[in-house]
């Protein structure tokens, strides 16, 4: 497996895990920082699969990572995390429903030609 096939593994680990926690917090719902809400809103994000999950996922990112910066720059690997922002904008508009606006459009296309460029040296 080459350092890039790592690469994208490790980016589309940490685009899975920001969705799980999202679903997790989008079923636990608002709620204020306070004193009072330490205890409940603890139980509830410790209780909750989805969350769960996502720090699963996240262990196994890391994981990868560490793999990846093992093998290569980390002025290389860090700038292609960015592409977990493309994966998880895309998938926040089909799956959560979220808002993909003209702007964050824009963005994507920049962070991919800087992308580009970084991966070309």
């Amino acid at each position: 497996m080459n350092i890039f096939s790592i690469i994208v593994f490790a980016v589309f680990l940490n685009a899975a895990a920001q969705l799980l926690l999202k679903e997790g917090m989008n079923r636990i719902g608002q709620f204020a920082f306070s004193w009072a809400n330490i205890a409940p809103i603890s139980l509830q994000v410790v209780s909750n699969p989805f969350v769960l999950g996502g720090l699963l996922v996240y262990l196994v990112a890391v994981s990868v990572w560490l793999l990846v910066l093992s093998r290569t720059s980390v002025a290389l690997a860090y700038p292609m995390l960015s592409l977990a922002y493309i994966i998880n904008a895309i998938a926040a508009y089909y799956l959560l429903g979220e808002d993909l606006n003209i702007a964050q459009i824009v963005g994507i296309g920049v962070i991919i030609l800087g992308v580009y460029l970084i991966a070309r040296t």
